[in-house]
């Protein structure tokens, strides 16, 4: 289970990096499993949807007071990137709501 995660992550890196237009390593996996880096991990995650949304909110508010520097495009973009970002956040809290759930139904 641990390499399909691994995995998983690699390409959500690529798929970022080709978003972003920003090249990044992709063979870089990470291969120490502890609480603290996944904690650290998801506080990343969580606080890049954060970062997402304001910035998504920040372009709306221009666009709605009429700031020229930002396009409609851009903001329609942001709006649903940070949509995006927030349901696969959604989706990761359901996956491990379900798992802790399972974890807490085995038998000791």
């Amino acid at each position: 289970m641990n390499l399909k995660a691994d995995m998983l992550y690699a390409e959500m890196q690529s798929m970022r990096a080709q978003a972003t237009n920003n090249p990044i390593e992709t063979n870089k996996i990470p291969t120490q499993s502890s609480s603290a880096d996944f904690g650290g991990l998801l506080k990343n995650a969580i606080d890049n949807v954060n970062g997402l949304q304001q910035d998504s909110k920040q372009k709306a508010t221009a666009i709605e007071m009429g700031d020229r520097s930002v396009s409609l495009a851009e903001a329609m973009i942001a709006s649903q990137k940070s949509s995006i970002a927030f349901e696969a956040t959604v989706q990761v809290r359901n996956k491990l709501v379900e798992s802790y759930k399972e974890i807490m139904n085995m038998p000791v």
